[in-house]
């Protein structure tokens, strides 16, 4: 009887080992529908709705790691397919956004106008001016770049080198939230510069593709000692969002690189 029973459990874990190792993939699909849903309100200059859903997004993209690693299903199907979904929910959606942005900071402002013969009457404006708003798509090829370089660099396996295209992507979303709710005519008035925006365009893509050692939010143990440095980032940034809002995000942005390079220093030169 006993081993009539041990015989079932073995046919019931063959059975559930193909469902079990699926569910990391289900759910960085479940990122690449919020990107596909951004990218809708984004081309619809829905900014904020573009923004949940980067946000959601963002969230799967670090819960699919994790259930790979709790239910050691990792794969190189996951690897590539988690890379597919980033490049749409913090690659795309990040360059259209940039691109509303720098519409908006044009004299007169921009409409992307997506009905009948808007193609051709768009060809002949005639004004240089017109394509700026492109340049938003730096970002978004920039962002390519990396994911592609990410998956074929073996060095980045517990740490990055550059800015993961996530962060980037909060960096850019947070920029119509700030003009929308934190009600400030000083914060808006440089947000709306266009030279500010293309200065940023520029910086994000470097920032993403430059030889900076940064920490993974990825943790191997729930230990203090060996997770100091996240524990400390996580809880320093969470206060920052509770008293800031959406003024903490670039913020954070700029406390995860400066407290990376401060860790590689003091690990003299490698990745913490």
């Amino acid at each position: 009887m006993i081993a009539l029973w041990a015989c079932l459990g073995v046919v019931y874990s063959k059975i559930q080992m193909p469902m079990v190792r699926h569910i990391p993939n289900f759910i960085t699909l479940m990122n690449l529908f919020c990107g596909c849903v951004a990218t809708v309100f984004a081309v619809r200059n829905d900014l904020e709705w573009a923004a949940l859903f980067v946000a959601l997004g963002i969230f799967f993209d670090f819960f699919d790691g994790l259930a790979a690693r709790l239910l050691n299903v990792k794969s190189a199907l996951g690897l590539q397919l988690d890379s597919l979904a980033d490049m749409v929910t913090s690659g795309l959606v990040p360059g259209l956004v940039m691109m509303q942005l720098l519409g908006m900071s044009r004299n007169g402002g921009w409409n992307l106008d997506l009905g009948a013969g808007s193609g051709q009457a768009f060809m002949s404006a005639g004004s240089l001016d017109m394509w700026l708003p492109f340049l938003g798509f730096v970002i978004t090829l920039a962002s390519a770049y990396r994911l592609a370089n990410f998956n074929v660099d073996e060095d980045q396996v517990s740490s990055f080198i550059g800015l993961p295209t996530p962060a980037n992507a909060l960096l850019i979303l947070s920029l119509p939230l700030l003009l929308y709710y934190q009600n400030n005519e000083w914060l808006s008035t440089v947000i709306l510069n266009p030279w500010f925006l293309v200065g940023l365009t520029f910086l994000s893509a470097y920032l993403l593709n430059c030889n900076l050692p940064l920490f993974a939010l990825k943790f191997k143990t729930w230990s203090f000692k060996d997770n100091a440095l996240r524990y400390v980032f996580l809880t320093i940034s969470l206060v920052l969002l509770i008293t800031l809002q959406f003024l903490a995000v670039p913020l954070i942005i700029l406390f995860y690189i400066l407290s990376s390079l401060v860790a590689q220093w003091n690990l003299g030169g490698t990745a913490p």
